[in-house]
């Protein structure tokens, strides 16, 4: 029996290319499988826990307001005119909606803190949060 070495090469040959399509295929398609899979919100976007239940201006507001406010609105700058150093001088302005208005970017007031970015979203929600519970000096 007479075997072609030329016909033995291009089945080797042949035979290879085949094997590396096979492995690129297989490699795409466990790539595109990893990928499809069903999100879960919650576990991509966790809640960041927020908890606006019971606000204390003493533990809750009052940190806020000096870490945010106090460098430019506290006794002593009057920046503006406007003080929200003390319960009663931040009462006025949040009973009057002007504080919800500045702190959350609202069309019509001047967007607080001026030249720093927007106070977080939990920073706000905790602040609507005091003034709808009544604004108490708790």
């Amino acid at each position: 029996m007479m075997v072609n070495l030329h016909t033995v090469t291009f089945n080797k040959s042949f035979t290879q290319l085949i094997m590396r399509i096979l492995k690129i295929f297989s490699f795409c398609l466990l790539c595109s499988t990893i990928g499809c899979y069903y999100d879960v919100e919650e576990e991509l976007y966790p809640t960041t826990g927020c908890s606006t239940d019971d606000m204390s201006y003493q533990n809750d507001i009052l940190p806020l307001i000096d870490t945010n406010c106090y460098q430019c609105h506290d006794a002593a700058n009057n920046f503006g005119g406007i003080t929200l150093e003390g319960y009663d001088a931040l009462k006025t302005y949040a009973d009057n909606g002007q504080l919800v208005g500045v702190i959350s970017h609202a069309a019509g007031f001047s967007p607080m803190p001026q030249g720093d970015p927007k106070l977080l979203d939990c920073e706000i929600e905790k602040i609507e949060a005091w003034i709808s519970q009544g604004t108490l000096n708790n």
